[in-house]
């Protein structure tokens, strides 16, 4: 776990908030727009749309390349403002290896409650190097390496309970204490003291239910990528200032460092997962079993768990030389776990010896579900495969000028059930005015998928005639200026250079 706080620093040392990167890549101009699918260029465009590769950049510049940019955040429909940003303070508290224990139990409790039943959404991503040249002729090419993150969970109260309070939780009506040599059971009334409490070592049920009536209606899915992109696209045929037609290639290849996905309907209970030896869970004796068992000496970067791919087509159309429309599906492709890969028993659970969370960071519940003596029975797997995040987008712009560019987009998911799929359809509209030639602003608005209404901003310096650029954008201005607002976001990027 040590290894995965100190990888995790260089995300979170420099910013104080998140935001979202499910559907506007690692692009921090595309996230104030709200607007990406036609109005990506260089190496923003890998994972979006690779044939807007094959029109280059407004300032004529072949060469870009870019690094240290963030798209990160927490977005929850029934959460507001201060009870994200006390979650985000939990976590990076937790990567930076901070005291996190500032608040009292009694509202550690209660917010960690809320954060697993609210339908709540992580999402991250950070560009380490982008990289893309274009000419006329031969077109665009670009490579990127970054890193995704994406976490989503709304979970029933028992679960919940059972997560944070571990073997404590009201679900378990005695517990086992050992005093010396001397092992008793005592009933769990929840007062006892402090003294008493540490020396219990399991909570127990005399009639205990089936993990699948336990979970009824809980959802978890997790997923830790690492994306090694590429991408080419070019003119097909036409001209600029009637009708051009554009195509794009592209594609990846995945490391993945850690997957869970869960899904209970009261009748059944399906959950597969495979985390890298990094995160340091252990899982007992069923390990010596697992065909996939793995166990690694500590790096910096974690061991991977899994390897896949992933492909991006897409078409663009220039019309009367200021509209632009565009189409492409993304990420078509899977993803083979073959190290810790472990799948679920629907037994009874009558007994837990776990601790429950430390505090609110709910994503530090994977060690009380997976971990030897927690929530879940496991059976260790050989392999599992999992099919990629994919999304279908459509969208077009049109250009005022050089003073402005209006467009709309489009994004859906092929299955929203797959582990960082977006939630259902998002539409936005958005643009950009640059008032000089030194300064772009962003502004748009996006609903549908797991979102209300947002209005993102955004504002990029430009310097030398597009040598350099940085900016800094944000998904939902109502962040800044209403409490009701159900998100907490801000995306950036300083290390931009065109030649």
């Amino acid at each position: 776990m040590k290894t995965i706080r100190i990888f995790h620093v260089a995300l979170f040392s420099f910013i104080s908030v998140l935001s979202f990167s499910q559907t506007q890549g690692v692009s921090y101009t595309a996230v104030g727009r709200g607007v990406a699918t036609s109005m990506v260029t260089d190496y923003h465009a890998l994972g979006i749309n690779p044939s807007a590769l094959g029109w280059g950049n407004r300032y004529g510049k072949r060469f870009t390349v870019g690094s240290t940019e963030f798209n990160l955040g927490i977005y929850s429909d029934s959460l507001n403002v201060d009870k994200l940003r006390k979650l985000y303070k939990a976590v990076r508290n937790d990567v930076l290896g901070k005291d996190n224990t500032s608040s009292d139990w009694a509202e550690q409790r209660k917010f960690a409650s809320e954060y697993f039943r609210a339908g709540l959404t992580i999402d991250a991503s950070y560009n380490w190097l982008g990289y893309s040249y274009h000419n006329e002729k031969f077109g665009g090419i670009a490579v990127s390496i970054t890193e995704k993150y994406n976490w989503y969970s709304k979970l029933n109260d028992q679960t919940a309970g059972l997560l944070f309070e571990g073997k404590f939780s009201d679900y378990f009506d005695s517990l086992t204490v050992v005093f010396g040599s001397d092992t008793t059971q005592i009933q769990n009334t929840g007062n006892y003291s402090n003294d008493t409490l540490s020396h219990v070592i399991a909570g127990t049920i005399t009639v205990p239910l089936n993990l699948s009536k336990i979970t009824e209606g809980s959802e978890l899915r997790f997923t830790w990528d690492r994306y090694y992109n590429f991408g080419y696209g070019r003119k097909i045929f036409g001209q600029d200032s009637t009708f051009a037609l554009y195509g794009g290639i592209g594609g990846r290849f995945i490391q993945s460092m850690a997957m869970m996905t869960l899904q209970s309907d009261g009748d059944k209970v399906y959950m597969y997962s495979s985390f890298s030896p990094a995160y340091g869970i252990d899982y007992g004796a069923i390990a010596n079993t697992n065909p996939s068992s793995f166990q690694s000496a500590k790096s910096f970067i974690p061991k991977s768990v899994g390897n896949g791919y992933g492909l991006d087509f897409s078409v663009s159309a220039k019309l009367l030389g200021m509209l632009t429309v565009s189409a492409a599906v993304n990420n078509i492709g899977s993803v083979t776990y073959t190290r810790n890969v472990y799948t679920v028993k629907d037994s009874i659970v009558g007994r837990m010896s776990l601790d429950g969370l430390e505090n609110y960071n709910v994503t530090n519940s994977y060690d009380q579900l997976l971990g030897d003596g927690g929530l879940l029975s496991l059976q260790g797997q050989q392999k599992f495969v999992l099919q990629n995040a994919s999304t279908i987008r459509f969208g077009g712009h049109v250009d005022i000028g050089k003073i402005a560019s209006v467009g709309v987009d489009f994004i859906a998911p092929f299955n929203r059930e797959i582990p960082g799929s977006v939630q259902n359809g998002v539409i936005s509209v958005g643009g950009e005015i640059r008032p000089v030639k030194w300064l772009t602003l962003m502004a748009g608005y996006y609903g549908g998928g797991i979102y209300k209404n947002n209005i993102p901003v955004g504002i990029n310096f430009v310097f030398g005639g597009g040598t350099y650029e940085m900016g800094i954008s944000s998904r939902d201005m109502l962040t800044f200026f209403m409490n009701k607002s159900n998100s907490v976001s801000t995306a950036f990027g300083f290390a931009r250079v065109r030649f």
